[in-house]
């Protein structure tokens, strides 16, 4: 046990009375991949504890003991066999609820008790509608709703105030529409495909190295297997249906093809290879973030490589929007920069799809990203080690940021204006 940490995986069917000698200092308590289902209502004496993981248990109700331990902020219940939670059940002062995969149907009114919610992941149950009053939940700033059973997405999800990273795809009310899966993209046979180590991987899948064989040519290629479960973000196959559909732009990873047949069973696409001088703008978030990107310490960006990286991505996302594609998870350990500031988007597996004709869902879905991207600007400015010659650049880029993040939704400029703002401020540097 690190200091106020626990973890403890094995194959416990009951609770560790143990554990509650620890009250006086355990703060994270990971219990995952073990057989509980029930807690003790004695577990409240842990009166410290911030962060706890019960995945992949066997929990069918979500314990309302936990609603007694005031400082719980946290709470993990990814992949159980929740079916209820009972009013009483949840603090007020969770800030990060993960529900991934179970069998719940609804959720309690009493969610909307939750003033500090901030991550609400939902992905993978069997929901078909969502309590009016988790409109109340005024920070809640990235919510996963895939492969639901969702009729239609409530208006007033579109005007949270802090509302920036949103996933919906698989359910009933937004599935893709012929055209936009009418995209070809070549099939490409494993046997043409040497993989080679691992170059990462994530919640939908691994990415190989490979070669690639065709017609005598060899090209380096990057491959993608992927795992077939769901994720926090969603179904592979809707991350796969939205990967193809984006389309090329040079801020964008490039799709060459799709596997003819499985590789080990398992589904995957092909991209061309990026060379190793790119490298993760950030990390993703920390258990003390929770919705912000991590960065290194020492990391500083001049205002030239920001305009670099934010107008391209920006163009990036402005063209997933004009196919209706919502990417959904526009963050900056999404993206691959070099030193240069060139930069590509990858990593779909919270995209989603929907009607770009529509003149009032397409606007009000588009402005939540708008929100993303001014976080992203807002990270970048705030490691910004600018002179005095840019300080005009740089407050205009302060102004879009804020514009970006405005808390009426509405008053958020879309892609097409945030690409000519940058254009602007660019020709003053």
């Amino acid at each position: 046990m690190k200091e106020g940490r626990l973890a403890l995986s094995d194959d416990l069917t009951e609770f560790p009375l143990e554990i509650l000698d620890l009250a006086d200092s355990l703060e994270i308590l990971d219990l995952s991949n073990n057989r509980l289902s029930t807690l003790p209502n004695a577990f409240a004496s842990l009166k410290k504890l911030r962060t706890v993981f019960f995945n992949n248990n066997q929990f069918e109700e979500f314990p309302k003991v936990l609603a007694s331990c005031p400082n719980l902020s946290m709470v993990s219940f990814k992949g159980n066999q929740l079916k209820t939670i009972s009013p009483e059940a949840l603090s007020p002062n969770l800030r990060w609820l993960i529900l991934t995969n179970n069998q719940l149907k609804s959720l309690p009114s009493t969610v909307g008790r939750l003033s500090q919610l901030q991550k609400l992941m939902l992905a993978g149950n069997q929901l078909q509608t969502l309590p009016e009053e988790l409109a109340n939940c005024k920070n809640l700033e990235l919510i996963r709703l895939a492969a639901n059973q969702l009729q239609t997405l409530p208006a007033w999800l579109f005007t949270l105030p802090r509302l920036s990273w949103l996933a919906y795809a698989g359910n009933p009310c937004c599935g893709p529409s012929k055209t936009q899966l009418s995209t070809s993209l070549a099939t490409i046979n494993p046997a043409e495909l040497q993989l080679a180590e691992v170059l990462g991987q994530g919640a939908s899948g691994v990415i190989y190295k490979g070669l690639w064989t065709a017609k005598n040519l060899t090209q380096d290629v990057a491959v993608k297997l992927f795992k077939g479960d769901i994720t926090s973000d969603g179904l592979p196959l809707d991350e796969m249906q939205a990967c193809i559909a984006a389309g090329t732009h040079p801020n964008l990873v490039n799709v060459l093809g799709k596997l003819s047949q499985p590789i080990d069973g398992k589904a995957g696409l092909v991209f061309s290879f990026i060379s190793a001088d790119y490298t993760n703008l950030g990390g993703p978030p920390s258990l003390a973030s929770c919705t912000r990107d991590t960065y290194s310490p020492d990391a500083i960006f001049t205002l030239p490589v920001i305009l670099q990286i934010t107008r391209g991505i920006a163009s990036a996302v402005a063209q997933l929007h004009t196919q209706g594609i919502m990417h959904g998870d526009l963050y900056a350990h999404n993206i691959l920069v070099n030193n240069q500031g060139e930069s590509i988007l990858g990593d779909f597996g919270a995209a989603s799809f929907y009607n770009p004709a529509d003149r009032m869902t397409g606007p009000a879905l588009e402005r939540l990203e708008s929100r993303a991207f001014g976080c992203l600007l807002e990270d970048l400015l705030n490691r910004c080690g600018s002179n005095a010659k840019e300080n005009e650049a740089t407050a205009q880029l302060r102004d879009l940021q804020q514009r970006c993040m405005a808390p009426i939704p509405s008053e958020r400029p879309l892609f097409g204006a945030i690409c000519q703002r940058l254009a602007a401020v660019a020709a003053l540097v």
